[in-house]
Order: C-alpha cells, then structure tokens, then sequence
C-alpha cells in the first residue's frame, strides 16, 4: 500500500503522524508530564511580585519565577522559561506546589517532590527539576532581602 492509498487526505497524514508522536511521548516522558508540559498552568509573570529570580543552567535552559507573598503565605506564583517540555512541566508543577505554602514550607521543596507529581523522568532530564528548585529557592530569597 503506498502513502497516498492509505491516507485519504494530508490531514489525515498529518493527524495520524500526530497520534504516534504523542503516544512516543507519553512512554518517554509519561502521560502526566506531556500533560503538564502541554497545558502548563501559571505561565508568565507577576507584575510588581514581591520575589523573583531568573536563572539558566548548565545545560543553557533558563527559568524565571515570580512570586506573590500575603501575610506569611505565597498567594500566586508565575514562571517562564525558554527550555522544552520538560523544564516546562517542571515549572508548572512547582508553581502549583507552592501556592499556599509559608516561604518556611516552599524553601522545603526538593526535586524529588515534583518528579513524584509527574511520575518520574528519563535520564537525560535529571537536571530539569533542579533547575526549577534553584529558581524557586532563588526568588524565595530574593522575597526574604525586601523584608
């Protein structure tokens, strides 16, 4: 059968080249981190936050973490980053862990903590987490100096 026989149109072509994609990806990465890092939640920045901090790894990815602190509890949280699926999965997963937290709390978050939310991750991505707690750690610090 050749490739015009069995796709009726290139839409099909292409929807189905989609469908084997996705599926690569979820028994690469897992089914919650190609979720999160397809529906990413907090993405952006805080106008004025009242921590922030910007930081790019060995590998070049770099992520930046707005926080919003009321009282003793961080009220929102924002990232951006420039990296791939990965860090951005990383980067909402840790947002989402530090809403509702006292800085004490968030500054306990360790890489471990957002592998076990995503299910775990390939090799190669091992320093993606860390990345997301530097920058978190960072701009944690960064809201203790404007005390």
């Amino acid at each position: 059968m050749t490739d015009e026989e069995e796709y009726s149109s290139f839409d099909d072509m292409v929807k189905d080249l989609e469908e084997r994609i996705r599926k690569d990806e979820k028994e690469l990465y897992g089914g919650k981190m190609v979720e999160e890092a397809l529906n990413p939640k907090n993405i952006g920045e805080l106008k004025s936050p009242d921590g922030a901090a910007r930081m790019t790894d060995s590998h070049g990815d770099t992520m930046q973490i707005h926080l919003k602190v009321e009282g003793e509890t961080i009220s929102d949280c924002k990232f951006i980053t420039d990296a791939r699926g990965p860090t951005v999965a990383f980067g909402s997963v840790i947002t989402e862990l530090v809403k509702g937290k006292t800085i004490e709390e968030a500054l306990k978050i360790e890489a471990n903590d957002i592998v076990s939310v995503l299910g775990g991750l390939p090799k190669d991505d091992e320093h993606t987490p860390e990345l997301a707690v530097n920058t978190l750690r960072a701009a944690l610090e960064d809201y203790k100096k404007k005390l």
